[in-house]
């Protein structure tokens, strides 16, 4: 967990605040409520986009800010500020203390501790001059571009941000983060004849530069990202209708995020809107699924040390064994479900307020080998990786699209398909897995979940899963 001597000198004695006055505004903003704090954020961002051969888009944003937050019994009173100074927290020391009529008075025991450290404190942004990262990125689009004719155009971009939190509560007491933030993203669009195609790869993490910029790993990038759009390129329409669809490792878990994890998050399930509510210890999917949200793997893209309510984030067995046994928790839902916080408070920024979310989300591996799954299948699908898709939390109802998909026919992988999407229901999709692969995988780090307009990095993984039956839709006439 970060120095709280760092965050504070960051936070109090740069802007002029005084650290005591501050305490004694939040204690009086919060008395009497159930449960608040004050978020302090400061935030450097920079992305470069390199794009058509030169540099499109270079940015760099400094950004900071305050959410002042009180909770009584379900009601949340809520402020924010780009300017903390004592004139804009007691304006919204006045705007929040309206929640606290009807309150039970009794403020909420503070997170637990935690001297648990997942990522560096370091700022990646600096670390490495502006034109080692432009030439970097020059050096990926010429090395795209030589290694096949068909390249028609190279997008490669890098982003990185460096997050530093403080949170305060009645009484003085504090939690601090620092949070680094980076990834690359290359994404290929080749061309034969009148025929154009595209494919992308992106990787992450709570690391430096460095990792992404050394010439092994963002040549292994592009290397896939032309794969793809080569293998696109072969592609035929899909077909549609009812069928056994198998699921690659890794990335495809975006599925299992969307279609099962918000769902099993604890303010659907308090309100009784999710597909999995009233379900607690009853079987919600076929024996041998195991689902875990883990906010705990060390420079993760969806790993923090502590969450943005303060506290630590966990490993969290949501599904054990096709059973559902838990949910996911911020500290108001879990208070009002008399259950504990599981570290999965977050919120994009300090302009908006704490919900739970998930961190990395993904399914523990089988005992079976890839090949003898995709041998068992007659006639289906085999689904590598994935774009959008839409979710109805309260039916559990989707629909996502395939970016590269292939057709299994006698047990062996076909030609590649475009068009093809899944049609299904997350509760009854996990009841029909019937093959779990022994290759469990985690994303390259690249996910984003987004809920209520509130955008959060987060992580997803799985095996090589089997589904016996699941509607597809295609393009083929």
């Amino acid at each position: 967990m970060a120095d709280l001597k760092e965050t504070e000198n960051l936070f109090f004695a740069k802007t002029g605040m005084d650290k005591s006055a501050v305490d004694k505004i939040v204690g009086d903003a919060l008395k009497g409520c159930d449960d608040g704090e004050l978020y302090l954020e400061y935030c450097q961002s920079e992305s470069f986009l390199f794009d058509d051969g030169r540099v499109k888009n270079a940015s760099f944003d400094t950004s900071q800010g305050f959410g002042l937050r009180a909770v009584s019994g379900e009601t949340t009173g809520f402020s924010h500020s780009t300017n903390f100074n004592e004139q804009s927290l007691r304006r919204a020391a006045d705007t929040v203390k309206a929640v606290r009529m009807g309150s039970g008075g009794t403020f909420a025991d503070p997170p637990q501790g935690t001297n648990q450290q997942l990522y560096t404190d370091a700022n990646p942004l600096p670390a490495i001059p502006f034109d080692v990262k432009v030439a970097t990125l020059a050096e990926i689009d010429a090395y795209a571009r030589a290694k096949d004719p068909r390249v028609k155009q190279v997008t490669a971009s890098l982003a990185g941000s460096w997050q530093a939190i403080h949170i305060t509560r009645p009484g003085g007491e504090a939690v601090a983060d620092i949070r680094p933030l980076v990834r690359l993203n290359v994404n290929i669009v080749v061309g034969d004849g009148v025929r154009m195609e595209s494919g992308s790869y992106g990787t992450g993490g709570r690391v430096m530069y460095g990792e992404f910029l050394k010439p092994e790993r963002w040549k292994s990038a592009v290397d896939e990202a032309l794969r793809q759009a080569l293998v696109n390129l072969e592609s035929v329409d899909a077909p549609g209708g009812e069928m056994p669809v198998v699921l690659g490792p890794g990335w495809p878990g975006i599925l299992l995020h969307e279609a099962v994890g918000h769902g099993l998050e604890g303010d659907f399930n308090r309100k009784k809107t999710s597909a999995f509510s009233n379900l607690m210890g009853q079987r919600v999917a076929a024996k041998g699924v195991t689902v875990i949200d883990d906010g705990t793997f060390a420079d993760r893209r969806g790993s923090l040390t502590v969450d943005d309510e303060g506290t630590p984030t966990s490993r969290t067995v949501l599904i054990e064994d096709g059973i559902l046994t838990g949910y996911l928790q911020d500290r108001l839902n879990a208070r009002l479900m008399g259950m504990r916080p599981t570290g999965n408070g977050r919120r994009q920024s300090h302009a908006h307020h704490p919900m739970p979310r998930m961190t990395n989300t993904f399914m523990l591996g089988g005992d079976r080998d890839p090949q003898e799954i995709i041998k068992s299948v007659k006639k289906g699908l085999y689904a590598v990786s994935f774009g959008g898709g839409q979710v109805d939390i309260t039916s559990g109802k989707f629909v996502f699209s395939a970016t590269e998909a292939y057709m299994i026919e006698d047990g062996k992988i076909g030609a590649p398909v475009k068009g093809a999407t899944l049609i299904g229901n997350g509760p009854d999709v996990m009841r029909k897995v019937s093959m779990i692969g022994n290759d469990m995988m985690l994303d390259p780090g690249i996910g984003t979940c987004g809920k209520e307009g509130q955008g959060v990095p987060c992580g997803v993984g799985q095996p090589t899963l089997k589904i016996e039956q699941l509607t597809v839709g295609g393009t083929a006439v």
